[in-house]
């Protein structure tokens, strides 16, 4: 970030490329992205805390936000170098405003704040969800809409009729546990490492889903809402009941577990998608890197002959380059934050800034 008001010189010489800065501090990932006025994706840096917070099991909040001080800077820095901007090419800065941890996105509002106040550019807010969401159209830009968006991760399990980008019409979300928080419990439960969904997933591919099966909770009532509480309960009973040497084999129970996920997960989003008669079904979030979802969606979606958009691994979980996509669209728009712009932990999707003239810049 520039200091004293000089601009750094560690970025090589080269052409400007009018660009814009996205930044993610919303859990445990430090990340930061450049994206070209233009709208391509220059660069895409995240710096994981998975070895901070393995220890305990899950992320600790305070640990989270002192890492973030830790790292953003040295993050920017290096995204703005792999990408060849320099500070004076960057028009708008996009931050994740909220949901998250409160003490994590103070850290990256705040610093894109500052770096929006010293670089004379407007700062843009961005709702995490609406970041997901834009994962979709980094794959797929020509996308089209009306089209239904589930978003699953370890906070969220939320189902979307977006008639168009930028409107969001809420069909269903979790009553309690979100989808990926199930997956990381269950690990857990089965004595398995952290991060816990993905070495469930990759244990599960070693079972059978029939050995051992679970109920499909909500699957047939709730409209479009979800609940994945009784389903930990449930593996829990299980476990307590049985000796996973002299029952079925760990990989067997993984299996079975996850499958009873995916298949809540994947029946009522295509229920949605006959419901709203669209043919188009978009799944982001942390969870739609597991292997078997895809896998599940990807059949099912070729059978019914619906259009399918699932981004490539690494703009599933938590990453800047769906923030500054998001903002990328909002800059179009002219969605300005004016200064005062602060960190929402409980943001409503929906109640970033309308659009607005750029505030009074330095």
């Amino acid at each position: 970030m520039p200091r004293n008001g000089q601009t750094p010189t560690s970025v090589p010489s080269c052409a400007p490329v009018p660009s814009l800065l996205g930044i993610e501090t919303s859990c445990d990932e430090t990340a930061a992205a450049v994206f070209s006025l233009q709208g391509q994706l220059l660069s895409n840096l995240v710096a994981s805390q998975h070895e901070v917070h393995g220890r305990f099991g899950g992320v600790v909040p305070e640990l989270a936000s002192r890492k973030h001080v830790e790292k953003i800077e040295e993050v920017t820095q290096a995204a703005l170098e792999q990408a060849r901007v320099r500070w004076p090419d960057l028009r708008a800065i996009a931050v994740t405003q909220g949901p998250g941890l409160a003490g994590a996105l103070v850290v990256g509002v705040s610093f894109g704040k500052a770096l929006a106040y010293a670089l004379g550019v407007p700062c843009i807010g961005v709702h995490h969800l609406e970041g997901h969401i834009a994962s979709a159209w980094l794959e797929h830009p020509d996308f089209a809409t009306p089209c239904i968006v589930l978003v699953v991760s370890g906070g969220h399990t939320h189902l979307y009729l977006v008639p168009q980008r930028g409107e969001y019409r809420l069909l269903g979300k979790t009553l309690d546990d979100a989808a990926g928080e199930a997956f990381d419990k269950g690990a857990k439960m089965l004595g398995l490492s952290y991060p816990g969904g993905p070495a469930l997933d990759r244990l599960a591919q070693t079972g059978d889903p029939s050995v051992v099966r679970f109920p499909r909770p909500y699957l047939n009532k709730g409209g479009f809402n979800f609940s994945f509480s009784g389903l930990k309960t449930s593996l829990l009973y299980y476990l307590r009941r049985q000796s996973l040497q002299t029952s079925s084999s760990p990989a067997h129970v993984a299996s079975g577990y996850q499958e009873a996920i995916v298949d809540v997960l994947v029946e009522k989003s295509f229920r949605a998608v006959r419901r709203y008669g669209v043919d188009g079904l978009a799944v982001v979030g942390g969870v739609s890197a597991n292997s078997r979802l895809r896998t599940v969606l990807q059949a099912r979606a070729e059978k019914e002959g619906i259009r399918l958009a699932l981004p490539r691994m690494h703009f599933c979980t938590d990453n800047a380059a769906m923030v500054a996509a998001a903002g990328w669209w909002a800059y179009q728009e002219q969605r300005w934050a004016s200064w005062d712009l602060d960190a929402q932990p409980g943001l409503a999707i929906g109640a970033t800034m309308p659009a607005s003239p750029p505030p009074n810049l330095p």
